[in-house]
């Protein structure tokens, strides 16, 4: 059974006891997190962490294209001007350098001098600027601004119907080539279709309702009812094959093999945008509630790590030592990530577990001084890589609105 709905605190009650120092946390965290994403701001666009020469030395002070996306959906509407600003600059920045057949690059450079689209191509980061480009449409204060990208919107689209399987109407994608991008994923893979299922909402694309279904069976291959295209049949009979995770979507699914691993993103991402009916939606939050994903902060990004003894093990996985288990998208802990947890969980109704999840993002955030840590250890939770991280604040504004609307619906009703 769904949790209730709290009710109204008492008028003159005490608050329960930590109550107010979590109030605080995120209030400050909320301060914190303005100040980062303004600091991160360029002539350009968002940068995707704060300039250090470390950052500088791995490109993190880039304008990405996923991560900006991600920035604009807290900085358009914020009632900043900078932030809404560096939201149109951020989106037209990238525009600037989309590819001829339409795709939008993994990066661009601040200073306008290059593009980058990844060893092989970077399918998430045209999804996640579509989202912005509707998300600034619908929020953005500088009204002279949001007609602009009608052709590259147009391109974009049609580059991303040029990878859907005209059967499955799922994207099709190379291997590591989205967020988790040291990754074995390719084929049909759940992080980018759910992404995909969302842009056609916005966007009014066709076959929505058949995209919903074959990312229900392909991802869940459990259903009682088989579907008509024999394809599709045996790819779900490969897909059931000795899985760890049964109660969680497969990270993807490809000709005679998947993911099993338990891709937290990706699920999240199904709950939050609406493709687990509400069944499903209940399975998966219990299941990566009963794995701990969220301990002690949100959230690891795999439930079972893949180690260099199983068949998804790719060489490229240890380069630098860096996604070995539990360790960056191997398990590692992603504050951000923990944002859209929180996300769905609010939209759901979970609204103290929503709550608690919350404190915990802002928490890691804090650490250090408030950090902003692009990822921890996933054991010993060691801070790693890139210190503020951009999208840790802007998702972490995402999550505390949501549960904030979450929370304002019964007394509306």
């Amino acid at each position: 059974m769904d949790d209730p709905t709290p009710a109204l605190p008492i008028s003159g009650a005490a608050p329960p006891p930590g109550a107010t120092a979590d109030a605080a946390l995120l209030d400050e965290c909320a301060v914190q997190s303005l100040a980062l994403l303004e600091r991160n701001l360029s002539p350009q666009g968002v940068l995707a962490a704060s300039r250090t020469a470390a950052a500088e030395a791995r490109s993190y002070t880039r304008i990405f294209g996923r991560d900006a996306a991600i920035c604009v959906l807290a900085m358009s509407g914020s009632g900043v001007p900078s932030l809404e600003r560096g939201a149109i600059d951020s989106l037209a920045a990238l525009a600037e350098f989309q590819a001829p057949n339409g795709q939008i690059p993994k990066y661009v450079d601040p200073e306008g001098r290059d593009a980058d689209f990844w060893y092989l191509g970077c399918i998430d980061a045209t999804l996640w600027w579509l989202i912005a480009v509707d998300h600034v449409r619908r929020t953005s204060p500088l009204t002279e601004e949001v007609s602009r990208w009608g052709p590259q919107v147009s391109r974009a689209i049609q580059w991303l119907l040029a990878q859907e399987h005209q059967r499955f109407f799922l994207l099709q994608q190379n291997e590591a080539s989205d967020w988790a991008d040291i990754m074995p994923r390719s084929g049909f893979v759940l992080y980018t279709n759910a992404l995909w299922y969302h842009v056609k909402g916005l966007y009014a694309l066709p076959h929505r309702d058949e995209t919903c279904y074959h990312f229900n069976h392909l991802f869940h291959p459990d259903q009682s009812d088989l579907p008509e295209y024999r394809r599709s049949r045996l790819l779900s009979h490969y897909a059931r094959r000795e899985r760890r995770n049964d109660d969680l979507y497969l990270s993807f699914v490809n000709l005679s093999f998947a993911g099993d691993e338990g891709d937290v993103f990706g699920n999240v991402l199904a709950v939050l945008y609406g493709l687990a009916n509400r069944s499903m939606a209940k399975q998966v939050v219990k299941t990566l509630c009963e794995a701990g994903v969220g301990d002690p902060y949100p959230v690891r990004t795999v439930v079972t790590p893949i180690d260099d003894n199983h068949a998804l093990w790719r060489a490229y996985m240890g380069r630098h030592m860096q996604n070995h288990p539990h360790q960056y998208h191997n398990g590692g802990i992603w504050p951000f990530v923990g944002g859209f947890w929180v996300m769905a969980l609010a939209n759901m109704g979970r609204l103290d577990l929503a709550h608690a999840e919350l404190v915990k993002v802002a928490r890691a955030n804090q650490a250090d001084g408030w950090r902003f840590t692009e990822w921890f250890h996933g054991q010993t939770l060691a801070p790693v890589g890139m210190l503020g991280q951009t999208w840790n604040a802007a998702t972490f504004l995402l999550a505390r609105d949501a549960l904030q609307a979450a929370q304002a619906e019964p007394a509306s009703a």
